[in-house]
Parts: C-alpha cells; structure tokens; sequence
C-alpha cells in the first residue's frame, strides 16, 4: 500500500502554493510540519481530491490496483478531517455519525454497529446523546476522527486536528493517532512539533511550498525544534 506524489505543482495566478513535490506514503504515522503560509493545507486537499493539482499526478497502490484520486474507488479508500471541521450543533453525535453513514453509502445495520464502536473508540459513548453544541472543543475534534474513520480508510488525512485543544486533550488525540497508524497511511499537518515528535514515523517539514526537511522523527527529536526555529522562528504559526 503506497500513496504517490509525482511534481505535484499548485498555482494561484502567478502564486505558486506548493511547487513539484514528490514524495510516498506507506502505513504509519507521517507529521506534517510548517508554518502558515507554508502550503500545507493545499497539499491535504489536492491529496483528498478536494483540488485539483495544476500540474503533476497523485496515486494511490493498493494491493493490484493502481488508483488516482478522480476514481471512487480512491474516494472510499480516504478519510479526511478538515482543519474547519463542519458539524450540525443541533445533531447529537449518535445522529451526526448515522448521517456522515449514509452520506459514505454505509449499510444502516452496519452503520448503527460501526457508530457505537467509534463513539467508545473517541471517549464520546457517555455524550453520545447530546447534542455537538455542548460538547468542548477536544469533543468535537474527536467526533471528528470517528466521522473520518467510519468507512475504515487506508489513507487518513487530517488537517491541524489538535488546534485548539488543551494539553490532556492533545495528549489522547496524539494516542488515537498513533494507534490507527498502525494500518493506515496516517497523514497530519500541524504546527507544534511536540504533536509529532512522539508519534510520527516520519517528519515532512514545508516552507514556501516545497519541502525543506524529510526524515525518520525518532533520528532526529534532538534537533528537530531546533531546526523548525531556525525556519520559522520569525513567522507567525497557523
């Protein structure tokens, strides 16, 4: 299983967002690190399909398969939580989750019993009940993955999932994390290199678009802060 970037290029009128990135994923956890402006969430949405690259190829290999991300097939295969996660305060998170189901064309037995596993899953089964617009930030991030994980993707992608949340907070989401990268290619974007130092197996670091740093995150902990300083100390972090 294997995500492939070949030159993937973005341009903006005479911008250009991200410029001739090519890399693979496998399974396991990869941070993405970068300051704001760096092309981080444009790199994520054209992965999702959401856009479309100016030029250059995404695929994904699965088994025998060899599958790019205009093809539903891709589309069922991927998870995705956007850094503005969209939610219905008046749906209870039992609700939300039985209708993010069906929008992802789940069987309703199936979906009932994949729900009720999630909501144990994210530590949300005692809210299950109540409706998204009393529940905290660290809550709705929360039942944020459980929506991006209900069709059991191979590629999970998710966009500043621990902004906004306290360190205990922080901490469980880094753990949840870990875990589904296990099987899955886990992709997230942050800008807190503590968020990745510890669970990530590789580091991808982004400035102006392009990549400044790639490597395993347990050979370099030690340096790693040190160099993102030097990158971005004088920027301002989404």
């Amino acid at each position: 299983m294997e995500l492939i970037l070949d030159q993937v290029t973005k341009n903006y009128s005479n911008t250009t967002v991200v410029n001739q990135i090519s890399i693979n994923f496998e399974p396991g956890v990869t941070g993405l690190l970068g300051a704001n402006g760096a092309g981080k969430t444009t790199l994520m949405r054209m992965i999702c399909g959401i856009l479309k690259p100016t030029s250059g190829k995404i695929t994904f290999q699965f088994e025998n398969d060899m599958l790019n991300t205009a093809e539903e097939m891709y589309r069922d295969a991927l998870g995705y939580l956007p850094q503005d996660f969209g939610y219905y305060p008046s749906f209870t998170g039992k609700e939300f989750l039985m209708y993010m189901a069906a929008l992802k064309g789940i069987e309703k037995h199936a979906a009932k019993r994949k729900c009720k596993e999630l909501l144990n899953v994210v530590n949300l089964e005692v809210v299950a009940n109540k409706k998204i617009k009393t529940y905290s930030g660290g809550m709705k991030q929360r039942l944020g993955i459980a929506q991006a994980i209900l069709n059991n993707p191979k590629i999970l992608v998710l966009d500043e999932p621990t902004s906004g949340l306290d360190p205990k907070e922080r901490v469980k989401f880094r753990n949840m994390i870990a875990e589904l990268g296990k099987d899955s290619i886990v992709i997230f974007s942050t800008h807190i290199v503590s968020d990745v130092e510890h669970i990530a197996d590789r580091i991808i670091m982004m400035k102006e678009g392009s990549i400044i740093f790639d490597g395993k995150a347990r050979d370099n902990q030690g340096d790693l802060e040190m160099f993102y300083l030097q990158a971005f100390g004088g920027e301002e972090n989404e």
